[in-house]
Order: structure tokens, then sequence, then C-alpha cells
């Protein structure tokens, strides 16, 4: 098991690259599922996630390569039957439902694993294949789906206690696309990661409209083909290292990203004091700015604050001048890091899923530990400007999502080591 070992006080400058949407690759992997031709995905990041997702395509039976961020995958003869032993590994895996029913019109996957951050239920998920046609049985954690007489189109309500679901809109929609007649998604979720993968089944031959926003009409087509495509940006991995540019900056420069995708981030950042330029449309330049100050954030379905930029705000509230309030209304649970990030004498109060952090002066190392994705980012980002050395343990969380981060930090100029326990 690996930890990092990262000295705090170095000034961060340069430029790095942005990896491909981790969000976005998954779904698009398990959507290859749906042809048996070729398909080309480029800017696939290097990520556990991913691996995972491959090594479940390829326990479905499909022909899968990788090299340098392209993957190649033929899925010509596949089978119904998702792995438990991979399934369990990883959340998203549950992606792959929508694409087995649509085009073998049966699955089995159980029920999936992946970050402990609070109840994250597939209700939805199952909610729409059944209104679509689909039969659904759940037997020794496994989820049995059927359509023997084929999938039909209808409209579908999908949105949840918290807002509307990602992955849920992504299997419903892969469903549908093969599915007789029309389907079409109300309170669907607008993410770019959605609209990728919208993008992404156009490229097969779908027929989508309305991908983006709430309302996404699918009509049904008799097959779908090949393809080569590209993932867009990494929404969150830009955001996070914006975060760290403010806080440990230096200027960092971010090539290769989508500046449309993060302007709650940019705004924030910016209404908190710091520095955010775009050049040339797709480089985000972050300096520290001289009069850092507080800000309110509420967690909100795209394009609001994303729950996945949440922790790494703690992180650069934590030292910035005054009170800040953080309300997360996704993943209500989903504060662990705050209780590792007071060891490292952040002042924070949790109250009704709202943290409030008086910024200190500065943090001072300590062993601390990661509890899930982005709570591991939040305390690498911590450590930046932590007095003494700060050791990270458990960061096979943060290699779920984030390619080869050390090194990239390491290319700004930060003093962190990987290191096997």
């Amino acid at each position: 098991m690996d930890k990092f070992i990262i000295e705090g006080g170095h000034e961060l400058n340069g430029a790095i690259n942005i990896s491909g949407s981790k969000n976005a690759s998954l779904p698009i992997l398990a959507a290859a599922l749906l042809t048996g031709e070729r398909v080309v995905i480029r800017r696939v990041p290097d990520v556990s996630d991913t691996n995972y997702m491959l090594a479940i395509l390829g326990a479905l039976g499909a022909h899968v390569e990788r090299s340098s961020g392209t993957v190649i995958i033929e899925a010509a003869n596949i089978h119904p039957d998702a792995p438990y032993e991979l399934v369990r590994k990883m959340r998203a895996s549950i992606c792959v439902m929508g694409p087995l029913v649509g085009r073998l019109h049966q699955a089995k996957v159980s029920l999936p694993g992946g970050c402990i951050i609070g109840d994250r239920p597939v209700d939805l998920h199952l909610k729409g294949l059944a209104e679509i046609g689909a039969d659904i049985d759940m037997e020794g954690g496994n989820i049995h789906i059927t359509a023997k007489k084929g999938l039909k189109g209808k409209t579908v309500r999908l949105r949840g206690t918290h807002g509307p679901t990602v992955l849920g809109t992504d299997n419903l929609m892969m469903a549908a696309v093969l599915a007789e007649g029309t389907t079409i998604i109300e309170d669907a979720a607008a993410e770019p990661e959605v609209e990728d993968l919208a993008n992404f089944l156009n490229a097969m031959g779908a027929k989508i409209l309305g991908a983006g926003t709430t309302r996404i009409t699918i009509q049904g087509v008799e097959k779908l083909h090949g393809c080569d495509y590209t993932v867009i940006p990494d929404r969150i991995e830009a955001g996070t290292y914006m975060v760290a540019g403010a806080i440990a900056g230096g200027t960092v420069k971010l090539r290769r990203t989508r500046p449309d995708h993060l302007t709650s981030v940019i705004d924030t950042l910016r209404d908190a004091g710091h520095n955010v330029e775009i050049e040339e449309g797709t480089t985000i330049v972050v300096s520290p700015g001289k009069t850092p100050k507080g800000a309110n954030i509420t967690t909100e379905p795209y394009p609001g604050f994303p729950t996945d930029m949440q922790a790494q705000m703690c992180a650069l509230f934590a030292t910035t001048p005054g009170i800040s309030v953080i309300k997360e209304t996704i993943f209500p649970q989903r504060f662990m890091h705050l209780s590792e990030m007071s060891r490292m004498g952040a002042d924070s109060k949790l109250n009704d899923h709202t943290a409030v952090i008086t910024g200190v002066e500065q943090l001072s190392a300590a062993p601390v530990m990661a509890s899930d994705l982005r709570a591991s980012a939040a305390l690498v980002l911590a450590a930046l400007t932590a007095k003494g050395t700060t050791e990270v343990t458990r960061v096979y969380h943060i290699d779920r999502g984030y390619e080869h981060i050390d090194e990239k930090l390491q290319a700004l100029g930060a003093k962190i080591q990987r290191v096997r326990e």
C-alpha cells in the first residue's frame, strides 16, 4: 500500500496538462458494449477506476486494448453477467447495467462498491429501466434485469431526494438508445459528463437531443456502430489544481481545460480573492490573491458548485483569513476529511451538513489518512503549505481519480514522494 510524504512550504510554479475526465470516461467505456464494432476512445485517464472498468468489460467478453490513453474496444461477443469481485470495487461499475439491458435485454450486476461517503442508492437507476420495460429482481446482493419483450420508450422522471442522478441518467440513456420509440428523461442530470456520453452515443449513431439540460430526448435506433471519440477534460482535476495554485502558488497554468465547465469554481476562487485568468481559450492561470478572504459555498447539481470540489475548498479555507461556510446538499455525510485536517491544526465545526471553517495562519504537518477520493486530494492540498512533513496514507483512494498526481505536483515544484508502506 502506498503513501505520500509531502514537505510543505514550497511554492508552485509552472504548467501541466489536465487529463481526460474520469467521470466521463467510465460510462463512455461502458457504452462501448452497445455495439459489436470497433470503438476507439482517446484521452482515457490512467487511474484505477478506469482500469477496473476495462477489467469488467473484459470479463463480460469484450476485447480491450489500451495504449497511452487510447482504448480500443470490440464487444462482438459479450454476456450479461458482471462479476462481483470487480463490481464491488467501484460504484460507477453500475453503469454497465444500461448498455447490457439495451443490447442483450438482460443483465446481472452486483450491487456496487466505491467511496464510503454516505448513502448513494441505485433506486433511480432501476426505476428508469423499469419504466421503459425492464423487469427487476434482487437476490443475494445481485440485480437481475430482463426485458423479454424489449424496451419501449416512455417519459421518465429521474429526480431524487438530493437532486438528479448522473449515473442514473447515463444508464437510462444508454438503455434507451436501442429501445423502440422515443424516451424522454425529465429531471435529467445536466453535468458535462452526461453531455459527453450523449455526444459519444450520437457518434455511434444514436439520436439524442437535449443532453446538458434537464430534459433529454432519445429516439431509439435499431443498432449502433463503431466510432473514434475523445473524452472531455476532467473538470474536477482542473479544479483541484486551481485550488493548489491558490494555496501554494506562484503561478500555476493548467492546459487542456474547459473553462466553461468550471464557471462556479472560477467564480468562487475569485470571490475568495484569488487571481484566475483564461488564456487562449483552454489554459487557466491561477495565483494567490494578496488579500484572500472567506466565502460561502453550497454544493448543487451542475451548473452549481460541484460536491466533488467541496473537500478541496475546505483545504483552501483552512488557512484563509476569516470565516467560510460550506453547506453540502448532495452527499450530506461527505465531511470525513475535516477530522483529519483538524489533526493539522484546522479550525472547523460541523453542524447539520454545514461546515464552518475559521482560517488559521498556518497548518502543521501530521500523519493523516485518506477516507475517499476527494478527501485524499484535500489532505494533499493542505499538506502543500503545512509546516513540516505530512504523511498521507491510503492514497489508493486518490489513485482512483487522479492521473499521476504526485508527478504533476512535482512538475510544479512540490516536494512530494510516493512511498510503499
